[in-house]
């Protein structure tokens, strides 16, 4: 039974009051707040700046404490990203990948390595670096890196990068298995500066024909490319086939001086204009050695940036004969930017021309997607098989002084066009390449070969080599069989240079010569090789 006491009439209006007392100061109290945020608020004022405001609101005002340092790395990419498909943040994990082929050099254990069959099986021992210090060979496989077991673990090739590099005077320890040798070979490795090589092949291609691939234009490039060019010139060479496909670029000063080194005095190599349109002009000294030397420069869509600025320099002033397919199309200049935690950003600061005037930077404005699938773009237009697909606008045309026509608007459009060639590409040829039972063979093969293979120190010599083996075709066709790849008489006929010219590469990469040995022996299936060797042996 419910009592109506003194207690009980006076607690309902007591808790009335105090709720009512409550609503009032909650409402003065957020009155207050209101107010002092708005005074807070003050103390930041808008600049105009709304990107840097937002960030101060959040790191002054925002309700939680946040890591600005992890929200910066975030919108960052995404900012940059608004801008054009170059400019980039990178980030500081990513940093020394990014400068290493431009710095020409990391730090590592000196060995090229291959796991095709998930071994890490060492191919070749830089001369004179860590690994050949230490005694590892050519042909070892390395089954233990430290405590950790790799082989036959199908540990993905960049892990193994990652833990066979380090900081240089740090040392890693290897167990290698070595043809002859019962127990795991124990090896200790101090690390070491690797060298990056910007020139993969230089050599004779033919009688007085010289052949260089540049792979990139790094810090060193140029005093690589001339070393290699003397060197050729001692050995007879009077005309020369300067290889860029595929090479995406670099610093632009090393293309300058490539250039130079080709160019007659006062020549425009290129000029570059910001958005202030002031320009800055780079011109030929006439003190290069190979200026006059008949020249032939091989690009391809994969040619892009230094490599266009180059090739357009020699097309532009006339010097030289452009062989192959349209260039990439990037005409854009990027400075890096460093931050203070080691990150950086590579900005567009400026568009390039070649002498004649042309911009050979393609469309983005349609966005990155459409920008990043041209190249897919061009092959289903056909463009990869015949020069009459591709169409430029007549205002996009120049003349050099020579009186040839040239297209500015996406790329360098070659002298002469050599369509992609895969005309004996039979269904034989591309299941025993695309299962890697090629490649897979040629291991295996150079394994077998590997004193002899070590001790090849030439072109000539790896030539000899091959030839002395006239069954290695034969027996590729058997080990093809015995993996599940029936023969097929007729297509193996048909494909049969292709086969001989992959199986000669890919053991010749396993010697001692690398990328020589491969492109000595690819070349005769190149077709854009095979024509600039005509067109230079025309003239």
């Amino acid at each position: 039974m419910y009592k109506n006491t003194k207690r009980n009439i006076l607690f309902p209006s007591l808790l009335a009051v105090a709720v009512a007392a409550g609503i009032l100061i909650g409402s003065l109290l957020g009155r207050n707040s209101a107010e002092s945020q708005q005074r807070r608020s003050r103390t930041l004022p808008f600049s105009g700046d709304k990107i840097g405001y937002t960030l101060s609101l959040i790191e002054n005002l925002y309700v939680d404490s946040v890591n600005m340092d992890s929200i910066a790395e975030h919108v960052l990419p995404v900012l940059v990203k608004e801008l054009d498909p170059h400019s980039v943040y990178i980030p500081v994990p990513d940093m020394a990948a990014a400068n290493e082929t431009l710095d020409g050099e990391f730090d590592g254990i000196g060995v090229v390595f291959n796991m095709a069959t998930d071994t890490v099986i060492v191919l070749n021992v830089i001369s004179s670096g860590p690994s050949d210090k230490a005694g590892v060979k050519a042909g070892d496989r390395i089954i233990r890196i430290d405590d950790s077991l790799v082989a036959g673990r199908k540990i993905p090739q960049d892990r193994i990068v990652k833990l066979l590099r380090g900081k240089r005077g740090t040392k890693v320890n290897l167990s290698l298995q070595r043809s002859g040798i019962g127990d795991l070979v124990p090896v200790t490795v101090e690390r070491g500066v690797i060298p990056i090589k910007s020139i993969d092949a230089a050599f004779m291609i033919a009688p007085q024909v010289g052949f260089v691939k540049l792979t990139a234009f790094s810090k060193n490039s140029y005093d690589e490319l001339k070393a290699a060019l003397d060197r050729l010139k001692g050995e007879g060479m009077t005309r020369l086939i300067f290889d860029l496909r595929g090479n995406t670029g670099g610093f632009l000063d090393q293309a300058i001086r490539i250039a130079n080194e080709f160019l007659p005095g006062q020549k425009l190599i290129v000029y570059t204009e910001d958005k202030r349109k002031r320009r800055v002009e780079e011109f030929s000294d006439g003190r290069g050695g190979y200026t006059d030397m008949p020249l032939a420069i091989l690009i391809d869509e994969g040619s892009a940036s230094s490599s266009e600025i180059l090739a357009g320099a020699i097309q532009d002033n006339d010097r030289g004969t452009v062989i192959g397919r349209r260039s990439y199309g990037k005409g854009l200049v990027q400075q890096q930017f460093p931050y203070p935690d080691g990150s950086a950003l590579r900005l567009t600061i400026a568009r390039y021309y070649t002498p004649t005037g042309r911009s050979i930077q393609k469309p983005y404005t349609h966005g990155t997607d459409e920008y990043n699938n041209d190249l897919v773009t061009r092959f289903r237009h056909n463009e990869m098989f015949s020069a009459d697909s591709i169409k430029f606008a007549d205002s996009l045309r120049f003349t050099t002084p020579g009186g040839k026509v040239v297209y500015g608007g996406g790329g360098i459009m070659p002298d002469i066009f050599v369509p992609l060639d895969t005309t004996d590409m039979t269904p034989y040829f591309l299941e025993v390449t695309g299962r890697n039972i090629l490649y897979k063979y040629t291991i295996e093969y150079s394994d077998r070969i590997r004193e002899k293979l070590n001790e090849v120190k030439t072109v000539s010599e790896l030539d000899a080599l091959l030839d002395s083996d006239p069954g290695l075709f034969d027996d590729f066709i058997a080990y093809a069989s015995r993996r599940g790849v029936a023969p097929d008489k007729e297509q193996i006929e048909r494909s049969r240079a292709l086969i001989t010219a992959q199986l000669r590469a890919y053991i010749g990469r396993n010697s001692v010569l690398e990328d020589a040995g491969f492109y000595s022996n690819i070349y005769p299936i190149d077709n854009v090789i095979v024509r600039a060797i005509d067109e230079l042996n025309g003239q």
